[in-house]
């Protein structure tokens, strides 16, 4: 039976520290740009809006890595791993706090995940699980900053450009480092959940590449018909992201996520996922999920021609006439061909995995390549040894693994549910 095993940290990990810190600093620096370019040209609204934009999302990230700090020094295992000390300047909790308070405690995971990493890496010492710890869990800060920031700007941006008709580059360059943001975040995440997968499951780079493509041509359509539609109706699109955010909130709650540590970290991760779903599919429940991707991909697909209608309608001829028809045509174009590329993905890409919550006698060990069991090392029985394993990436990899998977038991006539980790 195939496990999950942990992985070593290498020279890949470290260069992806390192342009995942950059492309951070990047996309801070063209958010200032922007807002600094607004509050010039005397245009105050653009201006709060982009500077709330940069407010949500920082706090928000925060507040996810504050959370994390004070569940990660509780427990025995990271702090006997990681001797040096926490991710914060050997577990002083005070000062990591103000550093917090300060909007600063992502970048220092950043630089601590780098120190760390050219450790590992480059001196050879100790400490490479720690290393992986830290990489694993700013994969998810990433995500969480993405979806709360520049997927919100770069629909604002174009928003701007069809509102005003016309561009500046300021606003070129802002849409080219959130799209650079939500590009890099896509592969970084998918690198990071493959890191759990057996090693009779390994997915190569192909399989990344096929995920890029399937998220960014979903996410782009959408991205646009929410500018397109804001561009004739501004005062409803807060309304609509409302509404639909409370849906998405209240399905994750009936989903039964357990992600986080506390009743009010678990809230604030719902609102969360509701916030990345208003953009994009993300898997929060354990199981096959087939039938809730359909819903999902069925209601924004109903929600973006509604949108898409909706501007049609209201959009001024004139204005619009030498782009509206083909504007749409590309839009439901690229689509269904991110519809085409997900469908690709999990055809030939995605691995099946399946989780027996019993190891039984009569359990078959001959299994097809393409079904492989899937367990978070993290809870492996007493006679192994230990291993400083992230359990909140654990917990969507095997979430976003067990997605399409077989679940057996040793009765061939019935399916079993998968065990929770």
């Amino acid at each position: 039976m195939e496990r999950a095993t942990f992985s070593k940290y290498s020279w890949v990990d470290f260069f992806f520290s390192v342009i995942g810190v950059c492309t951070f600093l990047v996309d801070w620096g063209s958010d200032v740009w922007v807002a600094t370019e607004f509050y010039c040209r005397g245009e105050l609204f653009w201006f709060w809006v982009v500077v709330g934009l940069m407010v949500l999302s920082s706090v928000v990230v925060q507040m996810f890595s504050w959370f994390w700090f004070k569940y990660d020094r509780q427990l025995q295992m990271f702090s006997a791993r990681t001797e040096g000390g926490t991710v914060f300047f050997r577990d002083q909790v005070k000062l990591s706090c103000v550093l917090h308070v300060l909007q600063l405690g992502f970048l220092c995971r950043h630089i601590s995940a780098i120190r760390q990493g050219f450790r590992v890496w480059w001196r050879k010492e100790e400490g490479s699980e720690y290393a992986v710890y830290l990489t694993h869990d700013l994969s998810m800060l990433r995500l969480i900053e993405t979806f709360c920031e520049s997927a919100p700007q770069l629909t604002l941006m174009i928003y701007v450009m069809l509102h005003t008709n016309k561009a500046r580059t300021v606003q070129f360059v802002s849409i080219a480092a959130s799209t650079t943001s939500i590009a890099w975040m896509v592969v970084d995440y998918h690198r990071s959940l493959r890191s759990f997968l057996p090693d009779k499951a390994k997915q190569g780079w192909c399989s990344s590449l096929i995920y890029f493509l399937w998220n960014l041509l979903l996410i782009a359509p959408r991205v646009m018909a929410l500018a397109l539609f804001a561009s004739v109706l501004s005062g409803y699109i807060a309304a609509h992201f409302l509404m639909l955010g409370l849906i998405f909130v209240l399905w994750a709650w009936r989903q039964g996520t357990d992600f986080m540590d506390s009743v009010g970290g678990e809230w604030l991760y719902r609102a969360t996922v509701g916030l990345i779903w208003y953009f994009s599919w993300f898997n929060v429940a354990e199981g096959q999920t087939r039938g809730r991707s359909i819903i999902y991909h069925s209601f924004i697909t109903t929600d973006g021609g509604i949108l898409l209608v909706t501007w049609w309608c209201y959009r001024d001829p004139v204005q619009t006439e030498s782009y509206a028809l083909t504007l749409l045509i590309n839009l439901l174009v690229i689509y269904l061909l991110g519809l085409l590329f997900k469908t690709l993905y999990y055809c030939c890409f995605h691995p099946k995995l399946w989780r027996p919550p019993v190891r039984e006698p009569g359990l078959p060990d001959d299994l097809p390549d393409a079904e492989v069991s899937f367990r978070d090392v993290s809870i492996q029985d007493g006679t192994l040894s230990p291993q400083l394993l992230n359990k909140r990436m654990a917990c969507h990899a095997a979430h976003f693994y067990s997605e399409q998977g077989v679940i057996r038991n040793t009765d061939s006539t019935n399916r079993a549910e998968p065990s929770n980790l």
